[in-house]
């Protein structure tokens, strides 16, 4: 299982990693989440009563290590699924930073996004291929180990176990692999990722709803017990957040587009240090009337030092503002806070991410225009009229 839209970590940061450290594959470290546990713990109550029900002749004992036995394989069955994900990544030179199990089943995570959609379609059916093939296996050893011995039940559990991994991952929805294929096919189509992950996204949703209502009926049938309803639905849920994470994802990627340094760009007003709160406001009054402005201030030397903080300012009563130095309420510019004016999409996200700040003076031509507020992108990004 894959859920593909986790967001990469920054880069040139380091990043605290949960989960227990087994070994580099390939040299991708490979990590077991504590909630993976709780997975073992689940499937081997559930599959041990149904291998006792199935073969009254084994002991509970050997029903259950059988189930323990579902549990490794897989385990293994995801691990070698993951890995066609990791080794794939690597034939295109995308690197990989961990490869972790979990409650959910596994992740891959890459260093970056693939760079075309034929990457993302093929990188996203490698798992599920390694799984085909993995159950293909399985089902041969099944007809030569013979029948009615453990060998033939942990042939049939490796088999089955890796079938479900590969058919569930083929689903059209994200965030398993067959969505993020279907992404790919949209992207190629229409030039147009965001437009890919959410309809993805929305037949991911559709495919967390199916879950839920086959889950119920299997429970009505008395085909699963409390267990498996549990379990089921936690991965529906998983889906459905996955799901809702890509279309959020392919909205605010479509926002993305749509904006411009300029255009995001707020007039400012420019007062010395010690200018009071009260004047200050009714300079950029003045200068810009009803609209939402930024305050500079400036040393002795006229050069910008902060810009001031709009709730800080807010807080500040009326009639305490002729009292209050604007320096008191700002925020100081930090060394790379400067943004080119004629930047636009990515390439906005791209010099927040290399300069991190609250506030950027923006320059055309090495002139400062005006400043540009970090919360100003983040509510373009999230607000739906922006599209």
């Amino acid at each position: 299982m894959e859920p593909s839209e986790r967001p990469a970590a920054a880069p040139n940061r380091p990043e605290k990693r949960s989960g227990i450290l087994l070994g580099r594959p390939f040299g991708v470290p490979l990590r077991l989440s504590p909630s993976w546990f709780v997975l073992a713990i689940v499937v081997t109550l559930l599959y041990g009563d149904a291998v006792a029900f199935r073969c009254p002749e084994l002991t509970a004992v050997a029903a259950y290590a059988v189930g323990f036995g579902f549990v490794v394989s897989l385990a293994v069955s995801v691990l070698l699924h993951e890995l066609g994900h990791a080794l794939t990544y690597r034939r295109y030179g995308i690197g990989v930073r961990a490869i972790t199990l979990d409650i959910y089943g596994g992740f891959t995570e890459p260093e970056r996004e693939e760079p075309r959609p034929s990457v993302e379609a093929i990188v996203a059916l490698a798992g599920p291929a390694v799984s085909g093939v993995l159950g293909g296996i399985g089902v041969l050893l099944i007809w030569v180990v013979p029948t009615t011995t453990v060998a033939a039940e942990l042939a049939f559990v490796f088999a089955v176990s890796n079938i479900i991994v590969a058919i569930f991952n083929a689903l059209p929805g994200l965030p398993l692999d067959g969505g993020r294929a279907l992404r790919a096919l949209v992207w190629a189509a229409t030039k147009d990722p965001h437009l890919g992950s959410r309809i993805a996204g929305w037949i991911g949703r559709a495919v967390a709803v199916g879950l839920v209502a086959f889950t119920v009926l299997a429970w009505a049938s008395g085909v699963i017990g409390p267990f498996g309803l549990i379990f089921s639905g936690m991965v529906a849920m998983m889906l459905w957040f996955g799901a809702s994470h890509a279309i959020r994802a392919g909205a605010a990627g479509a926002r993305l587009r749509t904006m411009s340094v300029r255009r995001l760009t707020r007039p400012a007003v420019w007062v010395p240090r010690q200018t009071s709160l009260a004047e200050a406001l009714r300079r950029g009054e003045q200068v810009a009337p009803g609209a939402d402005l930024a305050i500079v201030v400036v040393d002795t030397a006229d050069r910008p030092i902060a810009v001031v903080h709009d709730e800080a300012a807010a807080a500040v009563p009326d009639e305490r503002r002729p009292w209050v130095s604007v320096e008191s309420v700002a925020r100081t510019l930090s060394a790379g806070s400067r943004m080119p004016a004629d930047l636009s999409g990515e390439a906005v996200l791209d010099a927040v991410r290399a300069n991190p700040a609250t506030e950027y003076l923006v320059l055309s031509d090495e002139e400062v225009i005006g400043v540009l507020r970090r919360d100003d992108l983040a509510r373009h990004l999230m607000s739906r009229g922006s599209a």
